[in-house]
Formats: C-alpha cells, sequence, structure tokens
C-alpha cells in the first residue's frame, strides 16, 4: 500500500472508522463551540490554554493551538509521540503548536486500545491521517463559507486558511462553523514529499516530564487518602497456603489490614514502606497443591517431545511442502541440531504496580497496562460490576516487554479495593516482580535440513516448549517458498509455571536458532552465508505463494544495505564478524556483529543494521528503537537464565539474574531502507536476529557452534 490513498469515508464511516486502527483514532465528532480570536504572535504555555473539543482526541484552542490525546498505551515505543504526528501533518498544523496528552480507555469513542505486536503505527497510518486531512477540509470549508468562495479557492497551511485575495483565518476562528457542516468525502492524502512533520525528527513529549522527575508513571500516581499494597504470593508454583498468623503484621504501625483473596494475602498499610514490612512480618506455611517442577524435569520433557515421532497425537504441524522424510533419505548429507533457551523474567525497570478504588458507584483504575479494555473487561467480570462503571486511566510504563499486557496487578487492586473499600495502589517489589511469573517460556527445537548435489533439499523444524508454542504466521516466514521439502511440528509439555509473551514473542528465540542453523549449513556448503541467503531468496522470488508472508525483494534490499554499511567480509583486524537476516511483525531485518575476543570471552564491539519498515515517521525515535531491541537481543543471548528447583525461581533480583550493563552496550549503526511504502512494525524486529548474528561471530572466532541459550555459558 502506498501513502497517497483517497479518503473514500463517508461522514458515517469518519465516525466509526475506529476498528481499522489500533487505539480506535477516528472517532465520533463531538463537535463543540469556540470564539473568534486573533492569532496570538507571542509564544504562549499551551498547557494553559482553553481548548474547545474538535472530535474524541483533536481539541483547537481560540488561538489556533491544538491538543491530540492519545488513546494508546506509551510503554517507550514513542506512540505517544508518533501517533499525533500523523494526524497533525494531515491537519496541517506546526508542531510547535501540538500538546500531546494521553488519552483515558474509553470503548465508546476508542477502539482496540492496546500496545502489542509493533502493530499501532502500521495500523494507525492511514485512518489517522484521513482523520486529519477531514478535520483540515471541515475548517477549510467553513472559511470559505464565511468568504462566500469556493473551497477549491482556499488552502490551509500551519494552521492558518489563505485565500489568493489575501485573506486568512486561523483554525480557532471558523471552529464553530466547521461543526456544523457535513464531512467531506473523497479527499487525497499527501504524498511523501509533501510531509513536513512525517519523517523529521521530533523529540519524545514526555522528554522534559522524564527529565525533570515530574509524575508520569504508575509508581508516580498519588491521591488524597490513598493507600499501598503488598501482596504475599506462594514462593513455588504448586504450593497453596496451609495456615496464616497476621498478628505480627498487624502489630506494625501504619498497617490498616490483611487480607486474603484467591491464594494470596494483602498487608494494606499508610505508605509503601510498611506495606513492604508487613508482608514480610506475615507468618505463612505453604503445602503442595501441584506438582513442584524444576528445569531438570522440563529439559528432559522437552527432549522427549523432540524425539518423539511427529506424527503422534501430541504434535501439531504448522506446515507441510513436499516429503521432508524422503528428502532426507535422499539425501547426501543431513545435518541436525537441537537448540535450547531458558525462560527469562521480564525484568521491566518500573515494577507492576496499579491502582484502584472500588465503591458502590464505580471501580477506577489507573496505572500502567498493554491493554486496557481486556484489563476492564475482566475486572468487571471479576467484581460482577457492568463494565460501563469501571472506569480506566492509562499512565506511562516504565517498560512493558508483553509482561503488562496480562493486567494480574489490575485485578489484585480491584479485588484488595473492593474487599477493604479502601483506595489501594498494590506494589510489586523487584523480588515479586521477578518471582510472580509470566515468563518467556523455555523453549527447544530440533533443526534437520538435507543436503543434495550440493543444495539445500529438506528442512524441518521441530519445536517443543513449555507450555507454549509458536503462533501459526512463523511457519510462513522464511524459508518458506525457498526448500521444497520443508515442515515444522510443534507439541508442548503443560506447566502450572505461568508463560507469557516477551518482546517478539517466540521469534526472540526461533530467529536464533534458525539463522545460527543457516550459518552452519552456509559452512558445510562451502558457500559465504549472505550468498546462500540471497540464493534462497530468488528461489522464492521465482515461486510466489500466497501463505508466504515476507517480500523476497524487500529482503534482498535489507541484506545488501548492511553487506554494503558493514564491509561485510572484510572485518577491523582483531575482529570478527556474524550475519543474520530475519523477518517478523511484517518487517525485514539484516544485521552484522562485529565481536572481539577479550580475555577468552567473546565482546560485542559493533552493530549494523538495516531495516526496512517502510516510511519512519519519526527517525529519532526509530533509531531508538532499533537499537534499544538490538542490545535486549544481545542482552537474550549473552546473559540470563531463570531456572527452577521444586517450582521455586533460583533468582529473585538482579545480584542472581544477569543482564546486559550498559558498558556492554556496543557501538549500533542503525540504516532504513528509504521508500514509499506505509510503515510496518517497529518495537521488536531488531531483536530476534541479532542473537543469531553474535552466534556466527562467535563461530568466526572460535570455530565452535553454540547451540544453548545464553551463550557466556560456555566461556565461564
Amino acid at each position: 500500500m502506498t501513502t497517497q490513498e483517497q479518503n473514500k469515508f463517508s461522514r458515517r464511516g469518519f465516525i466509526k472508522t475506529a476498528s481499522l486502527v489500533s487505539g480506535g483514532m477516528i472517532i465520533g465528532f463531538n463537535f463543540f463551540t469556540s470564539c473568534d480570536s486573533d492569532i496570538p504572535l507571542e509564544v504562549i504555555d499551551l498547557a494553559k490554554l482553553d481548548y474547545n473539543e474538535f472530535n474524541a482526541y483533536i481539541q483547537i484552542s481560540n488561538a489556533g493551538k491544538v491538543t491530540i490525546f492519545s488513546p494508546n498505551p506509551e510503554i517507550g515505543q514513542g506512540v505517544k509521540t508518533s501517533m499525533p504526528m500523523l494526524i497533525a501533518e494531515e491537519l496541517d498544523v506546526p508542531w510547535s503548536d501540538v500538546r500531546v496528552v494521553q488519552g483515558k480507555w474509553d470503548s465508546d469513542n476508542y477502539k482496540d486500545q492496546f500496545a502489542g505486536g509493533s502493530e499501532g503505527i502500521m495500523r494507525a497510518w492511514e485512518p489517522l491521517r484521513q482523520t486529519g486531512a477531514t478535520a483540515k477540509q471541515m475548517l477549510i470549508n467553513a472559511a470559505a463559507a464565511r468568504w462566500g468562495v469556493s473551497p477549491d479557492e482556499c488552502h490551509a497551511k500551519e494552521g492558518v486558511i489563505h485565500h489568493p485575495s489575501g485573506k486568512k483565518l486561523g483554525y480557532g476562528e471558523v471552529v464553530l462553523e466547521a461543526a456544523q457542516l457535513e464531512v467531506p468525502e473523497g479527499l487525497t492524502l499527501k504524498e511523501p514529499k509533501d510531509f513536513t512533520i512525517i519523517g523529521t525528527e521530533k523529540h519524545n513529549v514526555d522528554n522534559d516530564k522524564i527529565t525533570t522527575g515530574q509524575p508520569l508513571y504508575g509508581l508516580d500516581y498519588r491521591e488524597e487518602g490513598m493507600y499501598f499494597a503488598h501482596v504475599m504470593r506462594p514462593p513455588a508454583f504448586g504450593q497453596v497456603i496451609d495456615t496464616m498468623d497476621d498478628s505480627a503484621a498487624r502489630n506494625i504501625a501504619g498497617v490498616v489490614d490483611v487480607v486474603q483473596f484467591d491464594n494470596k494475602i494483602a498487608v494494606i498499610a499508610s505508605n509503601n514502606w510498611t506495606a513492604m514490612k508487613g508482608k514480610k512480618a506475615l507468618n505463612v506455611t505453604w503445602k503442595t497443591g501441584s506438582p513442584l517442577e524444576s528445569t531438570d524435569l522440563h529439559n528432559e520433557k522437552m527432549v522427549e517431545i523432540l524425539n518423539a515421532n511427529v506424527d503422534s497425537k501430541e504434535f501439531t504441524n504448522m506446515r507441510k511442502d513436499g516429503d521432508v522424510a524422503l528428502a532426507f533419505t535422499e539425501a547426501d548429507l543431513v545435518v541436525e541440531r537441537m537448540y535450547e533457551t531458558p525462560f527469562k523474567p521480564h525484568n521491566c525497570l518500573e515494577p507492576m504496580n496499579f491502582f484502584a478504588h472500588v465503591t458502590d458507584e464505580e471501580v477506577r483504575l489507573v496505572g500502567p497496562v498493554q491493554t486496557p479494555e481486556w484489563t476492564a473487561n475482566r475486572v468487571a467480570k471479576l467484581l460482577e460490576r457492568d463494565i460501563n462503571e469501571v472506569k480506566l486511566e492509562m499512565t506511562r510504563m516504565g517498560g512493558g516487554f508483553g509482561r503488562r499486557l496480562y493486567g494480574d496487578f489490575a485485578l489484585e487492586a480491584a479485588e484488595i479495593s473492593n474487599l477493604t473499600k479502601l483506595p489501594v495502589s498494590v506494589v510489586f517489589s523487584r523480588e515479586d516482580d521477578m518471582t510472580a511469573g509470566t515468563y518467556r517460556p523455555a523453549m527447544k527445537y530440533k533443526m534437520k535440513a538435507s543436503i543434495k548435489d550440493n543444495k539445500i533439499t529438506g528442512y524441518h523444524v521441530t519445536e517443543a516448549g513449555i507450555t507454549d508454542n509458536m503462533y501459526d504466521l512463523i511457519p510462513n516466514f522464511f524459508p518458506a517458498g525457498s526448500i521444497p521439502n520443508y515442515q515444522v511440528d510443534v507439541a508442548n509439555y503443560q506447566s502450572n509455571i505461568s508463560v507469557g509473551a516477551w518482546r517478539a514473542p517466540v521469534t526472540n528465540f526461533h530467529a536464533v536458532a534458525e539463522q545460527s542453523f543457516f550459518d552452519e549449513l552456509a559452512t558445510t556448503l562451502r558457500k559465504d552465508p549472505v550468498k546462500l541467503k540471497l540464493e534462497l531468496l530468488d528461489i522464492a522470488a521465482e515461486n510466489p505463494e500466497e501463505q508466504r508472508l515476507f517480500d523476497p525483494e524487500r529482503f534482498k534490499g535489507v541484506i545488501d544495505l548492511v553487506v554494503q554499511k558493514s564491509n561485510w567480509g572484510n572485518p577491523t583486524e582483531g575482529r570478527f564478524q556474524g550475519f543474520a537476516s530475519y523477518f517478523c511483525h511484517n518487517t525485514h531485518v539484516a544485521e552484522v556483529v562485529e565481536i572481539e575476543m577479550i580475555n577468552e570471552k567473546p565482546v560485542v564491539k559493533k552493530v549494523y543494521c538495516a531495516i526496512d519498515c517502510g516510511i519512519v515517521v519519526n527517525p529519532l525515535g526509530a533509531v531508538n528503537q532499533v537499537k534499544g531491541g538490538i542490545i535486549d537481543g544481545i542482552g537474550n543471548a549473552l546473559f540470563g537464565e531463570l531456572k527452577f528447583t521444586d517450582g521455586k525461581p533460583d533468582a529473585d533480583n538482579f545480584h542472581a539474574y544477569r543482564m546486559i550493563r550498559m558498558n556492554e552496550t556496543p557501538d549500533i549503526e542503525v540504516h532504513f531502507v528509504q521508500n514509499n511504502i506505509s510503515p510496518t512494525g517497529l518495537g521488536e524486529p531488531a531483536l530476534p536476529p541479532v542473537g543469531a548474528a553474535v552466534n556466527n561471530a562467535i563461530f568466526a572466532a572460535t570455530g565452535r557452534r553454540l547451540t544453548k541459550i545464553p551463550f557466556q555459558q560456555y566461556f565461564a
């Protein structure tokens, strides 16, 4: 889809196109009142102006300044900046005249308010621009009607409507008239060459508040008379409460209540520190309610799965092209590897937290969550309340990475407030955050390829996961259409340890395994890994199919770009290069990593990344997203491993759980393919391939093929 598109929306469509965009940005025009006013020339504090509602997410002041409400949750991915940029572009207002405000959860006016899957800008691209263009045209039409001229004779620029006669009116002067007009149809959106905001670097709209410590995050939230709760949860998965003595906790000054709910105990106090002390004073004994599982058991079960017959009922076949069994039988050589990754916690900088105040009149919720609508609906169901009684406000999040998709912390806050009838903020300690569950699942892959006449003729992927498996799109990524005999089978072991999405779900390890394996195949075939990938993409291009999700030509484009920028094959003396490329979240990425071996350990020094995500809305924010994904991916590959003993995590804080450190962050170059294609995902795609590129660089340096994450264990 190219960027120049005609607006085919009727008035009804303009009001109801929320379903087309993550965040429901095109929403009912609740037209407003306004007063005529000259446009002041002096610099004004935008936050102190009186604004008139233009629709559910645009307000225009009498001075022509614009407030844009950003309905989607902000977790650091930058949508609070980039989504309003789309509206401002087509509305034709100076970015300096725009104030951005976080919207509340509002199911009447916004749909699909969530953050996940790197889909926000991709879904919003056309609808948000259409809303800005439509609003601008209505303002132009109002000015033309006042002047008694045709709207075709007028144009708008930087918040002012102009006529060739020299007449001009600011947006704030024609708001009232615009409110009375029909919604225009058949509008043509701008071409990329005419963009003045999209494609320019804009600083995060919250930068000043973040750097000056103003309240933005859930942990910052305060209101008069609120209390804090810390929750004791089972120390091991599979345990349940046996006995509980809360007398010592209740005797601590400031503790106001202790309540038991589900299989948990909450201590409520006048401040956070006292609630934490009260929880530590609880005397609780636990008994076994379901099996207490350990990492050794998980590894054993996953290996059993990988060694089982994939035709058995435990397996789900995800894709089957040709006959891999026959290809293996007829092969000159069969290459097989098993790749393994452990559980991983999310470790958001801001631990989980949420505020709730349940009264007879309403359920009021405030905090950081990626899924406000789903969370609100579950709270309503839990408390047996009408959904219209649930009000949810979103704060900025100090990291999400999938952990804040689940909203369990909000449900805890709502239940505790309902039991105590107090306004309560539930706060996780770092230990709570790391041990309470919803981890990236442990997973293993068996990858097997057949080679005949120096060509790859068959490829079979078998996946074994704890509780979870890959989603159904992944088998249609590379190498779909490149290898004639290709099969993907998955199975899992159901555990009582809770698992969930972790930045770039499944692909964060699938890419490491796949691209490490194809690097080994290239070595076996005595080919440069870049050359092998390009050959396979040529085959895919010659065999178009509906199922395949990647674009071979765009894929080749990022590979060519990273080869050029990294001077592939000619590393600086003392450095070793590794290459990997991957497609996910509708985006093509290629990366080259350079490492040095220092004290016989790999040290990542440089990363080159080429990425095709279509039009880049905010280059500054985009580079930050890519760099953050790469750093996460390196840390994921090299460090961090969560094991279990009898249901209990072996690590509960950073002294026992290794993460990448600031001084281990390499120099990163990011290069975007320039085109006029509609934007695709960006928050996650840079993460998956970098672990494989690190692994392949380690092979170049040492001759060792590493198959188990974290790689640091090989160099202890």
